[in-house]
């Protein structure tokens, strides 16, 4: 494993050059992402390829999302400080983690329990203890912690995710792959009083969503 003066040094490229270097403008999220250790939450032997412009796998047939992709979806949730979070699709963690730098609150949900756990030691053992790490069905959201400000799902929904978006807050955003399992479009949908307003993003591709919502293991 590079010394950390070195993943140090990947963190800052990696910030002037995957985000600042495209359309990522938000100075919070440029902070955020340029304070979580990437490294952290992958394993030994990605750890090198830790700040790659890519998606890289983890455990259980997942992937911990390529780092301009999160940062996409933390600019488009427009955050200020002060919200509380949803995070579906915990995965290795690092989403939350980032999250945790914009939000007050963070509540992450993750289908695999044994991802959870690691998830959770990971968000410990970097500094993010406070986040709250669920097992359950992220189709399904948090009913008991909502409602949210903001929800940030880190896998592609086969359709609109009508239980999420009736977890937000009036005016609370929420971030989501939507459509088949190849490509997507990642999709804004804002909670307004005269329903759902949607403005369609970039395309992305993610890992399924798997749920009572979603796709079908």
């Amino acid at each position: 494993m590079p010394p950390e003066d070195e993943q140090a040094r990947r963190r800052r490229d990696m910030v002037a050059a995957q985000l600042r270097g495209r359309d990522i403008v938000d100075e919070r999220v440029l902070r955020a992402m340029a304070a979580v250790p990437r490294e952290q939450f992958v394993g030994e032997r990605e750890r090198r390829r830790a700040y790659d412009d890519a998606a890289l796998p983890i455990s259980g047939g997942q992937t911990i999302s390529q780092p301009y992709m999160v940062a996409r979806i933390c600019e488009a949730l427009r955050l200020t400080g002060g919200e509380r979070v949803l995070d579906v699709g915990t995965g290795s963690g690092y989403q939350a983690a980032v999250l945790a730098e914009l939000a007050a609150t963070v509540y992450t949900i993750e289908r695999i329990p044994e991802l959870a756990e690691l998830a959770r030691e990971r968000l410990v053992a970097a500094g993010y203890g406070r986040v709250h790490v669920h097992v359950g069905d992220g189709t399904l959201g948090l009913p008991e912690h909502a409602p949210f400000d903001g929800i940030a799902v880190a896998a592609a929904a086969p359709g609109f995710p009508q239980t999420l978006y009736e977890q937000l807050k009036p005016r609370g955003r929420l971030v989501v792959p939507v459509g088949g399992r190849g490509v997507q479009q990642l999709e804004v949908i804002v909670r307004s009083p005269e329903g759902p307003a949607i403005v369609h993003s970039v395309p992305c591709r993610f890992v399924p969503l798997v749920g009572e919502e979603g796709f079908s293991g």
